[in-house]
């Protein structure tokens, strides 16, 4: 998102009241950008390679029906880890053979489920092999089965965020003893195991360690096909994980020097004899979405200027409680939704949630805040207004999706604010004298 355009939705949004009194904070996706975004993903992966290419969206970084759709009508596909996120891209309209189901946590009844369905599934782990093994038994499918491997090739700067680490959780591993044996013999075994997945970690993630993670699958998959004698595995899924720049405006590293990355350190992969699957997220929609909060009040204590707003923890949950491997970047309006202009001088943003630790920034260098101004939270398009944290009963935020047309913004809405009525059902409402014992 360009600054001018977005100084441009932030007025009009709040011209247009969807920042009020009654709606004090509200969040905004460009849509303009995801498809750039999009098209830039798929112009660099085109430029490498001419194999059929996959770009499965993961899920659960906007895990909203319309941003779904709009990824499915620009080419997209989708990954997804639940059986929530499975239903929300069958509701978006996306086939079948565009859905990856990833988990490290698959009951029998979301395996059989996919299976059922078409949709592509990587097991996890031995034992989830297993059940596929009499899944499969039982009746054809037309999914495509693969496996998921760790390379244990090491972690980045965020420990949470890094699954290929030699103990995590996610995948077979292949550096243990006898576990790269293991993996080739499990799919000598099972000539419908056609498919390889690696994914070495998000945010915090340098892209050479990335790419050490997709040379170990392409080598494993070299492997296991020299031992078949045949093109077994056909198609590797590379995961995603590309980080964002949270810093500026830059949107660094670009998809094409990941593709760049990968084309030298691993040409094999992109010479047409592999399909692929990516698994984008953060990188495709951080950089276009937008938190917009109302300062409520303006108040100082130890010297220190606080502008209490009502954007923290429940939209900013990773922020809040790690803030300095999730910083954000704050940019103040006035109560017209103009840029705030003046000197810098450092305060704090505070949050609505009852703990001194909601903060979406500290000592922060903006002009002064005043009640009644408007703050807006940068980069927020992935995961922050999609992952709602309840803490106080805070209610989920508003999102509306803005285009522009003939000089005017024009907004629709991708959810609705969550209603105080929505909060007391989802507190059990209609359960309230269940432990009264009558």
């Amino acid at each position: 998102m360009t600054v001018d355009r977005r100084d441009r939705a932030v007025r009009a949004a709040v011209e247009q009241g969807l920042l009020s009194e009654d709606q004090p904070v509200t969040a905004l996706i460009d849509v303009a950008g995801i498809r750039s975004s999009v098209a830039a993903l798929r112009t660099a992966f085109a430029a490498v390679t001419d194999a059929p290419v996959l770009h499965a969206f993961a899920v659960k970084a906007a895990p909203l029906v319309p941003v779904l759709a709009l990824l499915h009508a620009e080419g997209m596909g989708a990954e997804v880890a639940s059986p929530g996120e499975l239903a929300l891209a069958r509701a978006a309209g996306l086939p079948a053979g565009s859905i990856v189901l990833d988990s490290p946590a698959k009951t029998v009844a979301e395996l059989r489920e996919a299976l059922g369905l078409g949709i592509a599934v990587n097991a996890d782990n031995w034992q989830e092999l297993a059940r596929i093994d009499e899944l499969v038994d039982a009746g054809p499918t037309a999914s495509p089965l693969g496996l998921r491997v760790n390379p244990q090739v090491g972690g980045g700067t965020i420990g949470a965020l890094s699954t290929a680490t030699p103990t995590s959780k996610f995948g077979v591993t292949l550096r243990d003893e006898g576990a790269r044996e293991r993996v080739v013999h499990a799919c000598l075994e099972r000539p419908w195991l056609t498919r390889l997945h690696t994914h070495s970690g998000s945010q915090g993630m340098a892209l050479t360690r990335m790419t050490d993670g997709v040379l170990a699958a392409y080598e494993l998959a070299e492997e296991i096909n020299a031992a078949a004698g045949r093109r077994q595995i056909d198609t590797i899924d590379i995961g995603g994980g590309l980080p964002v720049n949270f810093a500026s405006e830059e949107h660094t590293p670009a998809f094409a020097d990941y593709t760049a990355l990968l084309r030298e350190r691993v040409p094999g992969l992109l010479d047409g004899r592999y399909g692929l699957v990516t698994e984008f997220g953060r990188s495709l929609l951080a950089k276009h979405g937008t938190v917009l909060a109302r300062v409520e009040y303006a108040k100082s204590a130890g010297s220190r200027p606080i502008a209490v707003t009502h954007a923290g923890v429940q939209v900013a949950t990773r922020t809040v409680y790690d803030p300095l491997s999730w910083p954000l970047r704050i940019a103040a309006y006035d109560a017209k939704g103009l840029p705030k202009a003046g000197p810098g001088v450092e305060q704090d943003i505070g949050g609505p949630a009852c703990f001194a630790g909601d903060l979406l920034a500290e000592k922060r260098a903006l002009p002064l805040l005043e009640a009644g101004d408007v703050i807006a939270a940068l980069d927020t398009g992935a995961y922050y207004f999609s992952s709602h944290y309840g803490y106080n009963s805070l209610p989920r935020t508003a999102v509306h999706g803005f285009t522009e047309a003939d000089g005017e913004v024009r907004f629709t809405t991708v959810r609705t604010a969550q209603s105080v009525e929505s909060i007391v059902a989802e507190a059990g409402g209609a359960e309230r004298d269940a432990l009264l014992g009558r």
